[in-house]
């Protein structure tokens, strides 16, 4: 029997792994798995050889501090998947622990192939370190077809199998009145899918929607999170004795919340390319500490945080960073946008345009699916 180790970093990366092995399972059921991962793939059967949350840091200072804790994870890691002896090591995003692990285990037992999903953004940042990646990493999956240059002018192995939160599907009719007041208007608010991003974000969040009730009476502010923080956001709701909030955690649920609501307030990831798939108006947020922002700042040579106004070259997405972050400054972007049709129209005109470039024919997770099941 064939097999596979899944590692992944982060929340999201643990979701997207899940929807690649949901479809590699349909083609190939006779495969055995081993993981790092997180509630998705333990959802499919499959075992963690620890907690994800145990590997979950945020930022180059978190990083540094933790650096005692993250080599040993690094060493039991990789001490595992040589154990395991996988036919296919396939990682998921998070580059700065993932890859680490890959090149100690392609050194020492170059027969296990190493497949990588959501390839680094060297489009963003630092494009030199494909040189020593395509060493020790066999094949990319590439979420977006304007990487394949970067990686084609290395000639390094890839295919562009496409995003899949941009993938176009028919949702189950679920009743969200039991969730949200009939009637009622909806504002979907993203914190983050990391302890570390909450923290920050919530009581700014906490405020805007405090300042919000002042003018707008009947909106509904729906938290949309994992079960693992649903009670943290919960707490800070009571704290605040806010009536007007709901926290949801079902994927389903979740989905038509978000395709019914009039805007979305979005901390800045791949979760934005979910809201513009819905074609739903949003902001994007983004608030690191101060010692992170200027090391990014030095690195980075993109002029917007988020992919869809990358890809344009444009401001489509409002981006609200750093100081820009701050309850007054989010109510006044959402306030103006709900004051003002075309400006919803214009964001959601134009961000259709991008999201088409960006989409593939075929269903993404079945590209990679596919990809994966091709090299073992």
């Amino acid at each position: 029997m064939k097999k596979i180790f899944i590692l992944t970093g982060e929340p999201s990366g643990d979701k997207l792994a899940s929807k690649v092995i949901t479809e590699l399972k349909k083609i190939n059921p006779r495969i055995q798995y081993l993981a790092v991962g997180g509630a998705n793939l333990k959802s499919l059967g499959i075992q963690s050889i620890y907690n994800l949350k145990e590997i979950t840091y945020l930022g180059f200072t978190k990083v540094l501090l933790n650096l005692f804790k993250i080599n040993n994870k690094i060493n039991l890691t990789v001490k595992e998947i040589l154990y395991f002896a996988p036919d296919i090591l396939f990682t998921v995003d998070s580059p700065d622990f993932t890859l680490r692990v890959s090149e100690r285990v392609k050194k020492q037992n170059p027969n296990i192939r190493t497949i990588h999903y959501i390839a680094p953004q060297v489009w963003v940042w630092r494009e030199g370190r494909l040189k020593k990646i395509k060493k020790f990493i066999d094949h990319f999956l590439l979420l977006f077809n304007f990487e394949k240059k970067y990686f084609e002018k290395e000639k390094i192995s890839c295919d562009f199998v496409g995003h899949p939160l941009l993938e176009i599907k028919e949702d189950e009719k679920i009743d969200i009145n039991q969730v949200v007041g009939k009637n009622k208007a909806i504002i979907s608010i993203f914190a983050g899918s990391r302890i570390t991003e909450i923290n920050v974000l919530l009581p700014i969040l906490i405020s805007f929607i405090e300042i919000m009730g002042n003018k707008y009476k009947d909106i509904t502010y729906v938290f949309h999170t994992s079960k693992e923080y649903r009670e943290l956001i919960h707490t800070h709701i009571k704290k605040k004795n806010l009536s007007n909030c709901e926290v949801i955690s079902d994927s389903k649920i979740k989905s038509h919340i978000l395709k019914k609501s009039i805007f979305a307030v979005v901390k800045s990831g791949t979760v934005s390319l979910e809201v513009c798939n819905a074609k739903i108006p949003s902001v994007i947020l983004y608030k690191m500490n101060f010692i992170n922002f200027l090391i990014i700042k030095t690195l980075v040579k993109v002029k917007y945080a988020n992919i869809v106004n990358i890809v344009a070259n444009e401001e489509i997405i409002p981006e609200l960073l750093q100081s820009q972050c701050n309850p007054q400054q989010i109510y006044k972007t959402v306030s103006e946008y709900l004051e003002s049709p075309s400006k919803t129209e214009y964001q959601i005109k134009k961000t259709q345009l991008i999201l088409k470039e960006l989409r593939t024919e075929e269903s993404s997770t079945e590209l990679a699916s596919q990809a994966l099941n091709k090299f073992l």
